[in-house]
């Protein structure tokens, strides 16, 4: 998560950029647009990932998502879960639910704020994560095949630099710039 001073130097960044071109007609070029690139590489790759595991291992993307968290930041909310993933709290606290019905997770009750709720893998949680983490770092290895070591490291530079920086297009979906004027 982007400090306040990134946030505050990624909205400055954006307020500094030119303004985009409105001429009338004007289309995307979907091969360089870069969120429509992203979009489709995770479309494509959360499909066939939750496809992948729902038939070997009886888990969809978000289910994997959420364990693979757990399994680095065990005993944690629902909403820092949501924090980092990117989902809306509805859908993660279902998804929850289920897990924690299928024994995946247990739910713990915060000892610092009784009214909070802490999530973690259970032992048979955990026993599957160890094996779809197996398939999820060979689908990684294969997509990542076409790049050099350089290459990939600049990939995830560039892809954390991007993260970084949503704050600057996530607030109402305009720039600041846009909601001064």
């Amino acid at each position: 998560m982007p400090s306040g001073r990134a946030r505050h130097a990624a909205g400055r960044a954006i307020d500094q950029a030119p303004a985009a071109d409105v001429t009338p007609g004007l289309r995307l070029d979907l091969e360089r647009y870069v969120p429509a690139l992203l979009t489709f590489v995770a479309n494509k790759l959360s499909h066939s990932a939750s496809t992948t595991y729902q038939s070997r291992f009886g888990v969809n993307v978000t289910e994997w998502r959420i364990m693979s968290l757990l399994a680095i930041e065990p005993g944690i909310s629902a909403a820092r879960i949501c924090q980092v993933i990117g989902f809306d709290k509805g859908p993660v606290s279902r998804t929850i639910a289920s897990m924690e019905k299928r024994n995946l997770v247990a739910i713990d009750e915060d000892p610092t704020d009784a009214r909070r709720r802490l999530i973690r893998l259970t032992a048979q949680g955990e026993s599957l994560h160890d094996e779809i983490i197996v398939v999820a770092l060979e689908r990684e290895r294969r997509l990542t095949a076409c790049l050099t070591p350089e290459q990939r490291d600049t990939l995830i530079d560039l892809l954390n630099r991007l993260h970084a920086n949503l704050p600057a297009v996530t607030v109402s979906g305009t720039s600041r710039r846009e909601r001064r004027d």
